[in-house]
């Protein structure tokens, strides 16, 4: 799966620019254009790493840097891209714990080069999934939806993980039963998982009962349903 790098930058061409440096070498990007956009962004796609300007409208990069440690997410590297080019704005933005420093004007080659140092150094610390608010982190345990954990059973995870590995597939009962429970699976009955299945609904969607994420695929099993 590709690595997702959010760009908060107010200029639109720069923003552009960076887009099209970073889709060439591979990587997805989400884009906002002043600090309190950048909040529902962060919410919605959980990126590895942000490409930050600080002069921002609305909510600065220092206050918007400041609430993405509120939410605890220090697996997140963060490369600033400013036009404060005093030293001591680079000192001050390295202490506060930037990745890296980089000043306006850049070169887009040089800002990729130090995307890719950052995450060959932090990368492993971001294994996730995200699809549309939704984050699992498999080697922390941890479910978030819109930034809040979602507590869920072993089972519970172990499915929901099993789902957003493969989006937009049907699995059918035997399927995630094998998945789920290697080695009983010939004394795990279908409703079994239903009942799993009932449960995530009510902890990861606006209406279990009308379900957008996880679906009924009549007389085949289950999908997991993503727009991406």
């Amino acid at each position: 799966m590709k690595q997702t790098i959010m760009v908060v930058e107010d200029d639109e061409m720069i923003r552009n620019l960076i887009q099209i440096y970073l889709n060439k070498n591979g990587y997805e990007v989400v884009e906002a254009c002043d600090g309190e956009e950048a909040k529902g962004i962060f919410l919605e796609y959980e990126p590895c790493l942000i490409i930050l300007d600080l002069m921002l409208p609305k909510i600065s990069g220092e206050e918007f840097y400041a609430w993405i440690r509120d939410q605890q997410q220090n697996e997140v590297s963060i490369i600033m891209l400013s036009a404060k080019v005093r030293i001591e704005d680079k000192i001050s933005g390295l202490n506060s714990g930037a990745d890296a420093y980089m000043t306006k004007p850049f070169d887009p080659n040089e800002l990729v080069a130090n995307v890719e140092a950052v995450l060959r150094r932090t990368g492993h610390f971001c294994e996730k999934i995200v699809h549309e608010g939704l984050c699992i982190k498999p080697k922390k345990g941890i479910v978030l939806l819109y930034g809040k954990e979602v507590k869920l059973t072993k089972y519970e995870f172990n499915i929901l993980y099993y789902f957003m590995q493969n989006p937009n597939m049907v699995l059918s009962r035997e399927q995630l039963i094998k998945k789920i429970y290697p080695s009983e699976e010939n004394s795990i009955m279908d409703r079994t998982i239903d009942a799993h299945i009932k449960k995530l609904r009510e902890k990861v969607e606006d209406h279990p009962a009308r379900p957008n994420r996880v679906q009924t695929v009549r007389g085949m099993g289950y999908k997991f349903v993503t727009n991406n």
